[in-house]
């Protein structure tokens, strides 16, 4: 069976998708990104509509609706508090990104084993594995759009099936524009193009224009169909929405041109191949295909500067960045494995057992360190956990350096997928030890109990995203736009964020006796008393009672 499996790509590339973007997916809290696309699919359920999305109740027309339909769908099918089911259309769409790249490798260079290589080091880069198992929308638009540029690449290269590939092409296309709009058109889609002109010279497209433009007009109009819709259907949210996204692109985030030239570290383990396999005038004659390489190169290299051009950037933008990166250092990598025994010259040597050593030394390092570190906070399975996850590091560091004595960097690189894997499949229960508030207070307890008073609770501040996923349901707001609302109800029940304390009683003391009846916490890994806990994870609870009968507005 092991023989059979050896060769076989596509199952192994599977087997180490299912290890690292599967396992225990609900293990890890969820973050402000993920408690937004959340809730918009919870009310997307709640309150069958799928068109005009809300967030709490509001208009959230920020980003387009496909994702959340997907996140929708599985969370009814798992049930809307299972975060497992919610994060899978994450994991199943970053599986297939890599699938796709896997089978676009092959139709560039016709290299199944560089292709593999260029799988398996995308699958193992540090933001690949961060979005592959967070509920946020970025891997979306990405994985969608790597299917288009590979039906694209195809009416590019071949005579036959061009208006399969057209319409293939166009409705991934569509798709990646309705998962997060223009991104990745703009920092995935032209860098390919421009690489593309660079490494293939655009030849024999003008015969191919016809089928181009169709591909352009099908995939921009399915693309902008949910925009459009919504610009007609609630045209003043619509637009106060598109007015505040724009500007944030131009005074939000802003950062100088060179912000993301560090990006290579993006890919965590493979920070020191990824700059070395940029480094093109020493690269670019000794990897198995120049005319790929040079594709994967300028599309990693235009990709940094189209996205260093937009004044708004954060880590995450580059995501996209990675992708033709895997396959630029894919080639470094089909090198060293070719050619390691062979190398003299200790500039080439050294980096790769820097960066290989120093893997295999935080494995082997594992097993004291760790139990430093969380001897006092292992309960239950999670030493279990801790156990199997420090044998295996120790053996694993022990083979990389063996590998690393015999020049076999083969052996070296599959170790170091195998160390991913260990870490995600076995280490990762062990990051609940980090969850350390003890002021941490979940306000689902609250939803539970408003049921049982039946009492309506509002909110006042724009409650944390999070806070509002762990309550449940909608927690209406009374100040939106300027105006504060006041219930009708001679009784309910307010979560107060602190930044609007002063305001909240300011505003309903004079009417309403206003009693602090709790707080609710939800850091899950700092205590009031760290810098790490941020204070817009925390709402005062109070009940408003009227002072007298008919005071309330």
């Amino acid at each position: 069976m092991l023989n059979a499996l050896k060769n076989n790509y596509p199952i192994l590339i599977l087997l180490v998708c299912a290890s690292i973007f599967f396992s225990h997916l609900g293990t890890l809290y969820i973050n402000i990104m993920e408690a937004r696309n959340f809730i918009t699919a919870r009310e997307i359920i709640n309150n069958n509509e799928w068109l005009l999305t809300t967030m709490n109740g509001l208009p959230r027309y920020e980003k387009p609706p496909l994702p959340t339909w997907l996140t929708a769908i599985t969370g009814s099918i798992f049930g809307m508090k299972s975060l497992f089911g919610l994060r899978l259309p994450a994991a199943l769409i970053v599986t297939f990104l890599i699938w796709m790249c896997y089978e676009l490798g092959i139709k560039i260079h016709n290299n199944k084993r560089l292709s593999f290589i260029t799988s398996l080091i995308l699958a193992s880069s540090f933001y690949i594995i961060f979005s592959g198992r967070n509920g946020q929308w970025d891997i979306f638009t990405h994985g969608f759009m790597i299917a288009a540029i590979y039906y694209l690449f195809l009416l590019f290269q071949q005579k036959n099936k061009v208006w399969i590939h057209t319409v293939l092409a166009s409705l991934f296309f569509g798709a990646s524009f309705l998962s997060k709009g223009p991104v990745s058109p703009y920092a995935l889609w032209l860098p390919f193009i421009i690489a593309y002109g660079i490494a293939y010279k655009f030849t024999g497209i003008k015969n191919k224009i016809g089928p181009i433009m169709v591909f352009l007009l099908i995939g921009l109009g399915l693309g902008a169909s949910w925009f459009i819709y919504v610009r007609l259907a609630d045209p003043e949210a619509f637009l106060a929405i598109t007015t505040e996204e724009t500007a944030n692109w131009s005074s939000y985030n802003v950062r100088p041109f060179y912000y993301y030239w560090s990006f290579f570290t993006q890919s965590g383990i493979w920070t020191i191949p990824s700059f070395i396999a940029l480094l093109y005038p020493y690269l670019k004659n000794k990897v198995s295909n120049p005319k790929a390489y040079k594709l994967s190169f300028w599309w990693t290299i235009s990709a940094v500067i189209l996205l260093s051009i937009i004044p708004e950037k954060k880590s995450r933008y580059l995501l996209p960045v990675l992708i033709p990166m895997a396959m630029n250092t894919a080639f470094y990598i089909e090198y060293l494995i070719n050619h390691f025994k062979e190398l003299k010259n200790k500039k080439e040597t050294y980096p790769v057992y820097f960066n290989f050593g120093l893997i295999a030394l935080i494995g082997l390092a594992f097993p004291i360190g760790g139990y430093v570190l969380f001897n006092d906070k292992l309960e239950g399975s999670m030493w279990l956990y801790f156990i199997t996850t420090s044998v295996l590091l120790f053996t694993i560091g022990l083979f990389i350096l063996k590998g690393l004595k015999q020049k076999n960097i083969s052996n070296v690189f599959l170790l170091t997928i195998g160390f991913i894997m260990t870490i995600m499949t076995f280490g990762f229960p062990i990051s609940k030890v980090f969850n350390t508030n003890t002021s941490f207070k979940n306000v689902d307890t609250l939803a539970a109990s408003s049921n049982y008073q039946n009492l309506n609770i509002y909110s006042f501040g724009e409650l944390a995203p999070e806070m509002v996923w762990l309550y449940g349901r909608e927690v209406p707001r009374l100040d939106v736009n300027g105006m504060i609302n006041t219930p009708t109800k001679n009784n309910f029940g307010v979560l107060v964020t602190l930044k609007k304390e002063d305001l909240f009683k300011d505003h309903f003391s004079e009417f309403f006796d206003v009693k602090l009846i709790d707080t609710y916490d939800v850091n899950y890994t700092a205590s009031p008393d760290q810098k790490k806990h941020k204070s817009r994870l925390v709402a005062n609870y109070y009940i408003l009672t009227a002072k007298t009968s008919g005071n309330s507005l």
